[in-house]
């Protein structure tokens, strides 16, 4: 075993690294203390720069934690480990994008949206704009917290628990430095920090691969052919049909899905591309992204393998947790200089995320639910707003983050995605609708109407319909996945939880839908200035 990094070392490479960061929030915030910089940086963003970030933003510290590990699980259903099968997954990543590129930011751009939510509104009216609304920062509040929580548990366990420092101050230091660098450049400052952080993240992947090829006395080549010959090359399951959790077709619908509502329908991720300069910016931004996104998961995947194939060769335990291998292996057994990229890409991959998660959560917030786009009230005071709104959902992340970590009990990877389908569900229900249908929905009704509740005072005899149906289609969706080995013959929906919940939104709102007549005869010729044609 190579000497390991003291903890004193791991803070010091951690106080470096946002220092930096800080000196680009300084300079990337000059002359942008506006509202409206903070919230699309003048609209101003280069889209190479926002794509490269992108990628930081998309992998996050799941993708640098829990994919290597996830490598080598072995799936309880096949008793085979998992190895390349969430490329399936991945490929489904590319349709999406493609999706998102070519219908969804064409519409964004034309209605010259802050908040893509606020097509909701246009569409539907006030309560699906801001059911939309809420969806967003539910699905982010817990997506972040769960990759804030990855990062705080490795930091606990290999540097703060050397210093008596307890998870809560941990946790805290975390969401204290994002807040930092975020406060006052907002989305212009990520755009150039996720640049820096996506380079040090896929940096530490290289170098680990090499390194690891240098511990075992090999080459590049060797280290592939290393990959290619183990258990864990296998990338494609068509034998154990669609009750096999890894099935190509169940990953990849579920990877296209996921991606076009955790990008696409997902202020965070919207909100670099609606600061790109035009919309063939902001599509050159996403086709490039999601090119180099497709090979930066396979360097990941590789990187497992070879994560459990040098565990084997040098007789490590590997631990319960498979998240804890990576570190594990690059703290206690590799160069020190593997260990110095681990802890900088680590970082770099949870607040590539967590920075502007937290900054599009206070831009939902202040343009949903305050309506800062249309208030009288003067700059200084909205800023002033803007200030306690950052530092109120900070608050937030952190008590989900001591809540998980009460909670927890399984992969972080999954139960993102498992929270994801409940969570962005609904918003796949309502943009699906919204934009394939031109039926309105009845977003509320008045039960005196219809003879009930004729007692009842005003406020509460009208009901709801379309929160309704938004909460209702979760619920209904987990029975429907608990029950679901039972009811269809040991079927189950697994990432494709998603479809089955969008699906639901999407009958809700069919149900409560009508057609107005009177809009879309606007948009034609009367109809007995037609009758003159026709014939007799």
């Amino acid at each position: 075993m190579l000497q390991t990094l003291t903890p004193t070392v791991i803070l010091s490479i951690i106080a470096l690294y946002f220092l930096v960061l800080i000196t680009i929030s300084y300079f990337t915030s000059k002359n942008s203390d506006s509202n409206a910089s903070f919230f699309l940086a003048g609209r101003q963003s280069p889209w190479f720069l926002v794509a490269f970030g992108m990628i930081g933003a998309s992998l996050s510290g799941v993708t640098f934690i829990s994919v290597p590990g996830w490598v080598g699980q072995v799936d309880p259903t096949t008793g085979n480990t998992n190895g390349f099968s969430y490329l399936q997954m991945v490929m489904g990543y590319l349709l999406g994008y493609v999706v998102i590129a070519t219908i969804l930011l064409p519409l964004y751009y034309r209605l010259n949206l802050t908040s893509i939510y606020q097509f909701l509104e246009q569409r539907f009216g006030r309560y699906s704009y801001k059911i939309g609304a809420f969806y967003f920062m539910l699905s982010r509040v817990v997506g972040s917290s769960f990759r804030l929580y990855l990062v705080a548990i490795v930091l606990q366990e290999f540097v703060m628990n050397a210093f008596g420092i307890p998870f809560f101050l941990t946790v805290v230091t975390t969401i204290a430095l994002i807040w930092v660098y975020t406060f006052k450049g907002g989305i212009k400052t990520i755009v150039y920090t996720d640049t820096v952080q996506t380079l040090s993240m896929l940096t530490a992947v290289v170098l680990t691969i090499i390194g690891i090829g240098e511990a075992l006395e090999t080459d590049i080549s060797g280290l592939f052919s290393m990959v290619k010959n183990s258990a864990y090359s296998q990338v494609f399951s068509f034998d154990g049909g669609w009750n096999d959790p890894n099935n190509f077709w169940k990953q990849f619908l579920a990877g296209a899905l996921i991606t076009i509502v955790m990008t696409g329908l997902d202020q965070d991720m919207m909100q670099k591309n609606l600061s790109c300069r035009s919309l063939r910016d902001a599509q050159k931004n996403m086709f490039t992204f999601s090119i180099v996104l497709f090979f930066a998961n396979i360097l990941f995947l590789t990187l497992g393998a070879l994560l459990y194939i040098y565990a084997i060769q040098v007789g490590i335990e590997i631990p319960a947790s498979s998240d804890k291998l990576y570190p594990l292996i690059a703290l206690n057994y590799l160069a020190p200089y593997i260990g110095i990229l681990f802890i900088i890409g680590l970082v770099a991959a949870a607040y590539s995320s967590a920075d502007s998660a937290l900054t599009a959560l206070t831009t939902s917030f202040c343009v949903d639910f305050l309506n800062f786009e249309k208030t009288d009230r003067l700059e200084a005071e909205l800023k002033r707003t803007r200030f306690y709104v950052h530092i109120g959902f900070s608050v937030v992340l952190l008590g989900v983050i001591l809540i998980f970590n009460a909670l927890n009990n399984e992969a972080v990877i999954k139960q993102l995605f498992t929270a994801a389908g409940y969570t962005y569900g609904p918003l796949l229900g309502l943009f699906t609708f919204g934009m394939f249908t031109n039926l309105k929905i009845r977003e509320t009704i008045d039960l005196r109407s219809y003879g009930w509740g004729k007692n009842l005072p005003e406020r509460w005899s009208k009901v709801n319909l379309v929160i309704l149906v938004c909460l209702l289609a979760p619920v209904l969706s987990f029975f429907m996945d608990y029950y679901s080995n039972d009811l269809l013959y040991g079927f189950q929906f697994g990432f494709l939880i998603i479809a089955l919940n969008g699906f639901l939104t999407f009958l809700g709102l069919l149900a409560i839908s009508y057609h107005d007549y009177e809009a879309q005869m606007d948009k034609h010729e009367p109809y007995q200035d037609q009758e003159e044609d026709l014939p007799g």
